[in-house]
């Protein structure tokens, strides 16, 4: 499904990611994991267009990505969350799920405007799918308020059922446990395995190993910008560089 070949990404005199490489199965669940400064947002902005690389490529399902912006991506099935949630805080949770159903809107500002009848019939087959999405992240009932009030869990899974009505082939996470109680972090965990259960293939960059170790099938670990290992949740734990590194001692 995902591609990395030779990343490298030079900020000034600072590599910040040097020739990292992997592959990631359709369908997968994959971690990225290691300590702050590894390079792991960088190289989730490379892959989702909002950094440019110094040099390297990034394909999806075979084709080349690499330097697309974000709207080209969502439109070939890639979209992801970020760490610091993102959300239209004036608009209702309704809202914010709709204006992702909108990317793939038939009807153009005028026929909205004009009432036409078939954006009518669209926008109410918009509304029905985003109340889908909301019923999947378990937040049906916050449907009317306001996304600007919502607690920091609920505004995660907003932010994800969001994501999740374009419709991708593929999800990057970007620390979505960062703020989430054991509980929450549980109904993560939960729901990271509903949407594989769809066939979406995810990837989360993430701090909370124990959520880590139970989702993924395969982790990538970073440090100072190089891939330091790649394997099983069990063979990462067993890797004596990767405990060095970012695990510990115990």
């Amino acid at each position: 499904m995902l591609e990395v070949s030779g990343i490298t990404r030079i900020f000034g005199g600072v590599t910040a990611l040097d020739d990292v490489s992997f592959t990631i199965g359709q369908g997968s669940v994959t971690g990225v994991i290691g300590p702050n400064g590894a390079g792991k947002t960088t190289l989730f902005n490379i892959i989702t267009g909002i950094y440019s690389r110094t040099s390297g490529s990034v394909k999806l399902g075979g084709k080349d990505i690499t330097g697309l912006p974000p709207e080209q991506l969502a439109r070939l099935g890639m979209v992801r969350t970020f760490q610091n949630i993102e959300l239209f805080g004036a608009m209702t949770v309704l809202e914010n799920v709709m204006v992702g159903l909108h990317t793939k809107s038939s009807s153009g500002l005028l026929a909205c405007s004009l009432m036409m009848p078939w954006s009518i019939a669209e926008e109410r087959r918009i509304r029905k799918a985003a109340m889908h999405w909301l019923e999947f992240t378990g937040i049906t009932g916050l449907a009317d308020d306001t996304a600007g009030n919502l607690s920091f869990g609920n505004g995660r899974l907003l932010e994800i059922a969001r994501a999740l009505a374009v419709e991708p082939r593929i999800i990057l996470m970007d620390e979505p446990a960062a703020g989430l109680n054991s509980q929450e972090t549980l109904g993560l965990a939960q729901l990271i395995g509903k949407i594989r259960g769809m066939g979406i293939t995810v990837v989360l960059v993430e701090h909370d190993m124990e959520l880590v170790m139970d989702v993924c099938d395969r982790i990538v670990v970073l440090n100072l910008g190089k891939k330091l290992a790649e394997g099983t949740p069990r063979e990462i734990q067993e890797n004596t560089e990767v405990i060095a590194a970012y695990l510990g001692d115990g």
